[in-house]
C-alpha cells in the first residue's frame, strides 16, 4: 500500500464486552511512533480508563463514525458489523480478530470494503512472534477465572484443612487440555489447593503439567501432529473411544473438571458424555471453556450456567471479558509489538514477506489473500 503520513490510528468502544483494544500507556507508545490517535468516546470505560486519561497520552476523543470513517488503521477485539466495516476509508488497514477459519462471511466483507485486514488470530506461534500472541494473552486469563469460577462454585473446600472438628479433603481437579488455559488453570487450582490431574493428547506437554505439581493422564496411541504449531489434531474413533473411557474413569473421582480442548477451525473434541456427567458426584462443577465451539462437554449450553443430577456446568465462552482491566492491558500490550512491525515515524508500511505479517494479512487492498500460498 501507499506509505501514509502521520496516519490515524482510530480505537472503538467494544460492544461485546468491557473490554477495550488499547489501554492510555499503551496509546502512548503509539503516538511516539508518529501518529494520531483517535479513541471513541467511552471506549475504556469498562476497563476503567476513562476518557481523560487517554486525552493526557496524546489521544484526540471522536464520535464512533468519526473514528471508523477516518482512521487509516483501525484496532479493535471483535470485528465491527458489515454495515460499520462499509463505512471505513478504502484503503485502511484493519487490526483485529477475523477467525476466516470459523467466519466464512468475514473476508468478502472485508474485499469489498477494499481494506487490508490483519488478523491477530493468524500470527504463527514462533518465537519472534511471543509478545504479539493475543490468543495466549486471553487463554492465561481464561484459565486462571475457570479455575476461581469452578472454586466458587463447588459447594467444598478446594485445599485440605485439619480443623477441630476434624481434617477436610482437598478438591480433585480434572483438567482437559493443557494449552496455555490448561496450564493456567492447573497453577491456579493448585494455588487454590486442590489435587490435580491434567490430560492431553500432546505428550509433549508432560514436563510442563507436572513442573506445576499436577499428575499426567496419559492414554497411549495418540496422534501428535508436530506441523500443527502447537494445536491439539483430531485423533482416530479407537483413540477417541480409548479416551472417553479414561475420562470418565477420572470424572467420577474428581469434584472439578476444567475443559480447554480445542481443534482449530473445528468443532471442539467431545471428551464428557452425558453419561459420564451422570455418573459424577452431585456438587461437582464442570467449566467448559470451550463451549462457543460445541462444548468439551455433550450437555455444555454456551453462555448458560446449568445443573443435571446436581453437576453444574458453566458454559464459558469468553472468561477473559470478565477480567477487562488486565485482558486489555495484555491485549493492548501485544497489539502494540505487532505494529511496531509496520508503524514507523508516522507511516505504515506493511512488508508480506516478513514472517508475521505475511501470515496473518488475511486481506490485502481488497484482495483475499487466506487460503491462497504466499507469493
Amino acid at each position: 500500500m501507499d506509505t501514509i503520513k502521520k496516519i490515524v490510528v482510530g480505537i472503538v468502544k467494544e460492544t461485546k464486552d468491557d473490554r477495550v483494544s488499547m489501554l492510555p500507556e499503551a496509546v502512548a507508545q503509539i503516538v511516539k511512533l508518529g501518529a494520531a490517535v483517535w479513541i471513541e468516546t467511552g471506549a475504556g470505560e469498562g476497563a476503567f480508563a476513562h476518557d481523560d486519561l487517554y486525552a493526557k497520552q496524546g489521544a484526540e476523543l471522536r464520535s464512533r463514525a468519526d473514528v471508523i470513517r477516518n482512521a487509516d488503521m483501525l484496532l479493535s477485539i471483535h470485528p465491527l458489523n458489515a454495515t460499520e466495516i462499509a463505512q471505513m476509508k478504502a484503503g485502511a488497514v484493519y487490526v483485529s480478530s477475523f477467525q476466516p477459519f470459523a467466519n466464512d462471511q468475514i473476508l468478502k466483507i472485508l474485499s469489498d470494503a477494499r481494506l487490508t485486514a490483519l488478523s491477530l488470530d493468524m500470527i504463527p506461534r514462533i518465537t519472534a512472534a511471543q509478545s504479539m500472541d493475543v490468543l495466549s494473552s486471553m487463554a492465561s486469563i481464561a484459565g486462571y477465572k475457570a479455575a476461581v469460577l469452578a472454586a466458587a462454585h463447588l459447594p467444598r473446600y478446594f485445599p485440605m484443612l485439619t480443623t477441630a472438628a476434624g481434617s477436610i479433603q482437598p478438591a480433585r481437579v480434572l483438567v482437559l487440555g493443557a494449552g496455555v488455559a490448561g496450564l493456567q488453570a492447573i497453577a491456579t487450582a493448585k494455588r487454590l489447593g486442590a489435587v490435580v490431574e491434567a490430560f492431553d493428547t500432546r505428550l509433549a506437554v508432560r514436563q510442563e503439567v507436572e513442573s506445576l505439581g499436577a499428575r499426567f493422564v496419559e492414554v497411549p496411541g495418540a496422534r501428535d501432529d508436530k506441523t500443527a504449531g502447537g494445536y491439539a489434531v483430531e485423533q482416530t474413533e479407537e483413540y477417541k473411544q480409548r479416551q472417553r473411557q479414561m475420562i470418565q474413569e477420572r470424572a467420577t473421582k474428581s469434584d472439578v473438571i476444567i475443559s480447554t480442548a480445542l481443534l482449530r477451525g473445528k468443532r471442539a473434541p467431545l471428551l464428557v458424555t452425558a453419561d459420564t456427567v451422570r455418573a459424577m458426584r452431585p456438587g461437582s462443577v464442570i467449566v467448559d471453556l470451550a463451549s462457543a465451539s460445541g462444548g468439551n462437554c455433550e450437555l455444555t449450553r454456551s453462555g448458560e450456567t446449568i445443573a443435571v443430577n446436581g453437576v453444574t456446568i458453566i458454559g464459558a465462552d469468553d472468561l477473559a471479558a470478565t477480567v477487562p482491566i488486565h485482558a486489555s492491558q495484555l491485549y493492548g500490550r501485544n497489539v502494540l509489538n505487532y505494529i511496531k512491525l509496520f508503524l514507523k515515524n508516522g507511516a505504515c508500511q506493511i512488508n508480506l514477506q516478513d514472517d508475521i505479517l505475511g501470515p496473518s494479512c488475511v486481506v490485502w487492498q481488497g484482495e483475499i489473500r487466506y487460503g491462497k500460498k504466499s507469493s
